[in-house]
């Protein structure tokens, strides 16, 4: 088993960066991911990326992959990490189900998962209704009636893309207020397809054999709203379960230094999976680079 210099888990936006500047460097290494994005392969509609005024997130991927393939980078997909261990003092192992890759730093760059909202029937009505992604399962609710839960930028990202394909969206959060970017909120409120029920508590998601309705505490009543289709939409948890010997924060984020180091020399933590408190596309895509630039200070050091 041959010594990398460096193992890539993750592919989002940290990931990818993090690989660019890592074949830029000529280092020796490889980039272990279940899918190629992340969660931007699940945004809609990105306003915020430099250098692109407007491009969907499966654009966006798509851009990313294609510089990926311009430096011919080493690439396991479709590969879930299981753990990643320390084998020595200096030595890591990153382990897949099938395969293990021994490596002198890893950068843990796995991004997120979607939190689960945890109310009666969701777990039952998992992809008969329930859904945790509008970009990719907007289009099965066209001209019907749709629940989006949260407050957050991804619940109003889902909304606006709703807009476009659902006959109503019901906006439920369970704060007093939306959260949120003022510009995507001001867009979601201007649409008469959409209803915001502030103060709202999701109990239930019910039907037959699909999704009929979702019955909600709201204004110190109970009422049942008559939807085809519930996006959970409540934020996110680290993919940070595959590394136990780190430091994280109480969220399970990695925690790491103003040069992406985790608590362990030679562990760097890159994207949404770190306590890096801004979780945006542009944000990752620069922390994926520095962890990089990071690791080739750290090997240059070693040797």
């Amino acid at each position: 088993m041959s010594l990398l210099d460096c193992v890539i888990v993750g592919a989002g936006p940290a990931g990818i960066t993090a690989a660019v500047y890592a074949a830029r460097k000529r280092m020796d290494f490889l980039v272990v991911t279940q899918d190629i994005g992340g969660q931007t392969a699940l945004s809609g509609d990105v306003e915020n990326y430099t250098g692109y005024q407007f491009i969907t997130g499966s654009e966006l991927v798509a851009k990313f992959e294609e510089h990926l393939k311009q430096f011919g980078v080493r690439l396991k997909d479709d590969t879930p990490v299981a753990h990643i261990a320390q084998a020595s003092d200096k030595t890591f192992e990153v382990r897949t189900p099938k395969e293990v890759f021994a490596c002198r730093t890893v950068i843990v760059a796995s991004g997120r998962r979607p939190r689960l909202l945890n109310a009666r029937g969701e777990e039952a009505f998992r992809n008969k209704g329930v859904t945790y992604c509008a970009t990719c399962d907007g289009p099965l609710f066209a001209d019907k009636d749709v629940a989006v839960i949260g407050g957050g930028n991804s619940a109003l990202d889902a909304v606006l893309q709703m807009v476009k394909i659902a006959a109503k969206i019901y906006l439920v959060d369970v704060n007093p207020q939306l959260g949120g970017d003022a510009v995507m909120r001001e867009k979601v409120l201007a649409s008469d397809k959409v209803e915001v029920l502030n103060g709202a508590v999701t109990k239930e998601i019910y039907g037959r054999q699909f999704v009929e309705g979702i019955r909600l505490e709201h204004k110190g009543g109970v009422r049942d709203l008559a939807v085809a289709g519930v996006f959970v939409e409540i934020g996110s948890v680290p993919n940070s379960n595959i590394i136990d010997f780190v430091k994280k924060n109480e969220a399970g984020e990695i925690v790491v230094d103003n040069l992406n180091r985790a608590s362990v020399p030679g562990v760097f933590a890159a994207g949404d999976v770190t306590d890096v408190p801004e979780k945006q596309i542009i944000v990752a895509a620069g922390e994926g680079a520095k962890a990089v630039l990071g690791v080739f200070r750290y090997l240059s050091q070693m040797r």
